[in-house]
């Protein structure tokens, strides 16, 4: 579903602010993988993810998303195959549109727009129904301008927007983490239901090493914009955070404290 094929990008070159942010990486994920990203800050994680976007253009190599080669495809082209949710709650909706309209705007994504009324009985009954998985009561407020919305309600409405239309791949960036913890809990039940519901493609970048362990099938560390580590299912259900650590330290000749990831 995704193949990352020795793709290379940096910032400034040939300045003295010259910065490799990804170095000839590689990255397979079938249908239905869910891989959680670690590594400490400036590791490449979140440029890894704006390249499968298409917010950045990779310098060189290859991204395919369904056996189809996106790398001169624009980020507006990429969006009927891509859904993302950011770590900023603020991010991820219209402030000043409704619910009902936020989801409007989700349900055509990527798709061609005409002269019609976004909202029918149809649509809110889907609405309804799609609002009822987040068990938070949004269903009676279809109304409602999302700004009123809490954080953590914002982005539990974000995740299932991003995820409404089926993408070939899920693009999570840290979206529990400017959350408090039980919003943060909440939002990371919600993100196992809805990838599991969906059966999506998801690629997940987080500091919480823990959170990181729990969810997904596949775990990659990154470091100086390389994969410096990976652990499939089976590995990964014996890991703990201790472990991922050290693994750090051996593979890097580094020693990390838990506070670079879980910061």
């Amino acid at each position: 579903m995704l193949k990352i094929e020795n793709i290379n990008k940096t910032f400034f070159p040939g300045t003295v602010n010259e910065r490799r942010a990804l170095q000839n990486l590689n990255l397979e994920m079938a249908e239905g993988d869910f891989v959680t990203v670690i590594g400490s800050n400036g590791a490449g994680k979140s440029t890894l993810l704006n390249t499968v976007s298409g917010r950045l253009t990779i310098d060189s190599g290859n991204i395919s998303i369904d056996n189809i080669n996106v790398n001169r495809m624009a980020e507006h082209k990429r969006a009927r195959y891509v859904g993302r949710v950011f770590q900023d709650p603020l991010a991820g909706t219209a402030p000043n549109l409704t619910i009902e309209e936020n989801l409007a705007i989700a349900l055509l994504r990527g798709k061609g727009r005409g002269l019609g009324m976004a909202l029918s009985s149809k649509r809110r009954q889907l609405f309804k129904s799609e609002l009822e998985r987040l068990e938070l009561g949004l269903e009676d407020r279809l109304g409602a301008k999302v700004g009123l919305l809490s954080g953590g309600q914002r982005q539990a409405l974000s995740l299932l927007m991003a995820g409404f239309t089926q993408p070939k791949i899920m693009l999570l960036d840290e979206h529990t983490a400017a959350l408090d913890p039980q919003r943060a809990e909440l939002v990371t039940t919600l993100t196992q239901k809805i990838v599991a519901d969906g059966g999506l493609t998801t690629l997940m970048v987080t500091h919480n090493m823990e959170q990181a362990l729990r969810l997904g099938n596949r775990l990659i560390m990154m470091h100086e914009g390389q994969i410096v580590y990976q652990a499939d299912q089976a590995t990964k259900s014996k890991l703990t955070v201790r472990d991922l650590l050290q693994e750090f330290a051996n593979i890097k000749g580094a020693t990390l404290s838990d506070k670079a990831f879980l910061g």
